[in-house]
């Protein structure tokens, strides 16, 4: 079995994905994390995918960031959870190293929080969207793509 889970969109050494990228104040920073968090969310409730949302533990952090929340859409075909996004907090780690820097009110220079998510990795989304929305007349669409695809289902 080595190797069995390399291969397939699942496993793509290159795949297209929307970056979100925040520079923030460091009073605001945690209320942007939860803002970028709710608008990944939205997106997989819209395309109406099982997914979950999992705050990691500080032993899987990075050592660049201070909060990750991790999203993971089920895929029915291989009946596990699979990581499409990861949305974190760096604070001033990034910000540090580019000297991203901002006035305080008495004039000092401070560093900013910095953060970044990947909004979605596509191929496995691709992948839950087929896997999750069979049924016995083919592949259904969900209705916030239907607009692009121009059918409700694929036969």
């Amino acid at each position: 079995s080595y190797g069995k889970e390399v291969r397939g969109l699942n496993r793509l050494h290159q795949f297209d994905k929307v970056e979100i990228v925040q520079i923030e104040h460091p009073d605001k920073s945690y209320k942007t994390l939860e803002t970028m968090v709710n608008h990944v969310a939205s997106i997989l409730d819209e395309l109406e995918l099982p997914y979950r949302v999992v705050q990691l533990c500080g032993g899987d952090l990075s050592f660049t960031s201070a909060l990750t929340f991790d999203f993971e859409v089920y895929s029915a075909g291989q009946n596990k959870w699979l990581e499409v996004s990861s949305v974190s907090n760096f604070e001033s780690y990034q910000s540090t190293r580019l000297k991203l820097r901002y006035k305080d009110d008495n004039g000092k220079n401070q560093f900013c929080h910095t953060l970044n998510g990947s909004a979605l990795a596509l191929p496995r989304v691709y992948a839950s969207l087929i896997e999750n929305n069979q049924t016995k007349d083919g592949i259904r669409i969900p209705e916030v793509l239907q607009s692009y695809t121009g059918f409700d289902i694929i036969k």
